[in-house]
């Protein structure tokens, strides 16, 4: 559809939210063409910024009465283009929504609107002795909606829960712009849980316009400790080690040889240069709790084979760790011109084997790939580095990127631990679920959402689909290529 083929969506839009509020022109609606994940762009017909629940209802309307494909955007941070737009619709950014609406002490929570930045949230909070505990590498720009999208985790997630654990309550606007409000004060409340089956939903059931997050009282102590191993399957085996011996630390986050390199030499956080692989570890909670956690930790480091352990002495020295864990991204894009970042969960145990496979895998395409991630749950995140000019590139990183994916399936993960399906891993969703499943999916979508105007071609495959992937799949087997 062209800027003209819109003009009816188009001029309807500005009636209702403002003509400087509706983005059509080529040159203005290019910077929202793709999210965090580059290699998926595509142009709006228009842009809306939004900046009230009435904008959302109104456009809402508008999309629902004109048959206009529409996808929501919060900051854009997003790394499975969930947030890409349809070329034939209506872009709705939620950005320009950022009020912290309300903050609460007593009942521990904070209602904030949709493009609130999640840092933001925790800053308004301490003067409570209070913060909001899931952090996304991207907390310094990432939206509170678009962590509900995705159902964003971040390193504190495996002691304190991901964006559902920490949600409390959601206004949501359905594709016909009624207002809906799901979950409450209460902690259990009856029929179903309308309130988990929009985390990770990606926009596709409904619009979200405003978010009440449970607030988490600061810790009294955080002790930091980091420490090296001799090779990646020991830095994994104690990560499980730890776990089994009854201590949940607040964060436990892994680096591999790679990772560590291009960190260390971007942002000097002090990580050793020799070792395989690092563990970062927070360990927070009353001081005794926190001294014989330490203790414990120590000792099933040592027989894990960390060649070293360290406890940062002083708060700069274990701000300057996470730092370096935090820059992990940016770091790496210093290496190559293009990286790819992907996404998936394993059971803890099997962290080690996943990890060598993720190796002979990319010595199979020839790419380079760096690993930082959740240790604590099984989070990976593998960075494939590789250069958009070479004329195969992609593919080869789409190839690379489905058997790490697909190996998560077969050791009993799944294929998104924060980031969401989007078009990333819309081929992925054959293999991990059936057509049942799928089934039921599409159900669930059809009964919100009957048109498919929201965010289409995202996050759910159509049965047509899984059979065609799943039949490429196989002919890739069989003639040895994957």
């Amino acid at each position: 559809m062209t800027e003209g083929q819109g003009a009816p969506i188009i001029s309807a839009l500005r009636r209702a939210v403002g003509a400087g509020r509706v983005l059509s022109r080529r040159e203005q609606v290019a910077p929202f063409e793709c999210d965090a994940l580059p290699v998926y762009c595509e142009r709006p017909v228009a842009v809306v910024l939004a900046r009230s629940e009435a904008d959302v209802v109104a456009t809402a309307r508008l999309c629902h009465q004109h048959s206009v494909p529409l996808v929501t955007r919060g900051a854009g941070t997003g790394l499975s283009a969930g947030a890409k737009p349809y070329g034939r619709g209506v872009l709705l950014v939620t950005a320009p929504m950022s009020e912290i609406l309300s903050l609460c002490p007593d009942s521990l929570t904070a209602r904030v609107q949709p493009g609130a930045i999640n840092e933001q949230i925790s800053r308004a909070a301490a003067a409570h002795g209070l913060y909001y505990a899931p952090d996304p590498s991207s907390q310094i720009a990432c939206s509170i909606g678009g962590n509900v999208a995705e159902n964003a985790g971040g390193v504190h997630c495996l002691k304190y829960g991901v964006t559902v654990h920490n949600v409390v309550a959601l206004r949501i606007v359905t594709i016909e712009g009624e207002v809906l409000s799901v979950g409450g004060d209460t902690l259990a409340r009856p029929g179903y849980d309308l309130l988990a089956l929009v985390h990770g939903s990606e926009g596709c059931l409904g619009i979200v316009t405003e978010v009440t997050v449970k607030l988490t009282p600061l810790p009294e102590q955080t002790r930091t400790l980091m420490a090296d191993f001799p090779s990646v399957r020991a830095a994994s085996d104690a990560v499980s080690a730890i776990v089994r011996a009854g201590v949940i630390p607040a964060a436990m986050e892994m680096m591999d040889a790679l990772a560590i390199s291009a960190t260390e030499e971007f942002c000097h956080a002090g990580y050793a240069l020799d070792a395989a692989a690092i563990l970062i570890i927070d360990l927070d909670g009353a001081p005794d709790e926190v001294e014989a956690e330490l203790s414990l930790v120590r000792e099933e480091l040592g027989q894990s084979g960390a060649s070293r352990v360290q406890l940062a002495d002083r708060e700069a020295q274990r701000a300057l760790w996470w730092k370096g864990r935090k820059s992990a991204f940016p770091a790496i894009g210093r290496l190559s011109p293009d990286y790819y970042c992907i996404d998936g969960t394993v059971p803890r145990h099997r962290i080690g084997d996943v990890l060598e496979a993720i190796d002979a895998f990319s010595h199979r395409y020839n790419l380079r790939v760096a690993n930082v991630f959740h240790a604590g749950d099984g989070n990976l995140h593998p960075i494939i580095m590789f250069n958009g000019e070479e004329a195969d590139a992609l593919k080869r990183v789409e190839l690379l990127a489905a058997d790490i994916l697909e190996y998560c399936i077969e050791v009993g993960g799944t294929i998104t631990g924060e980031h969401g399906v989007g078009m990333e891993k819309i081929n992925q969703m054959a293999v991990q679920f059936s057509d049942a499943e799928i089934s039921q999916f599409l159900a669930v979508k059809q009964a919100l959402d009957p048109r498919g105007l929201l965010n289409p071609d995202k996050l759910i495959p159509t049965l047509a689909h899984c059979q065609e992937y799943r039949a490429i799949r196989e002919q890739r087997r069989d003639t040895g290529n994957g």
